[in-house]
């Protein structure tokens, strides 16, 4: 686990839930697991800094914006859960367009 600076909080990343995915771009034949799948879950090495105000980030970004991860309270250990947002994730659409061709074509072998 990385140092902790003053005031700093670990963070994990997690698979979106509920209120991440409903309503996120989901092509014919890709299961939902999918979906909610981020590319940065179970990462618990990343720290997150409160503001003045002892507030947290509401999102943090990676790839230079392309995924998003919302902040959705603290687990048990007390790190920050950041869970995976495909609304907000510029990049969702097109992996999901990727994910949908690889079920197709295993679809397609398996015939």
């Amino acid at each position: 686990m990385a140092t902790l600076l003053r005031g700093e909080v670990p963070v994990i990343l997690q698979p979106a839930g509920t209120a991440q995915y409903q309503g996120a771009y989901r092509p014919l034949g890709v299961p939902l697991k999918e979906v909610r799948r981020g590319p940065f879950d179970g990462k618990a090495d990343i720290m997150a800094r409160p503001d003045a105000d002892g507030e947290l980030p509401r999102h943090m970004t990676f790839g230079n914006g392309a995924v998003v991860y919302e902040y959705d309270g603290r687990d048990k250990q007390g790190r920050a859960v950041y869970r995976y947002s495909p609304l907000l994730s510029p990049s969702h659409q097109s992996v999901m367009d990727g994910v949908a061709e690889v079920y197709a074509q295993h679809k397609k072998e398996g015939q």
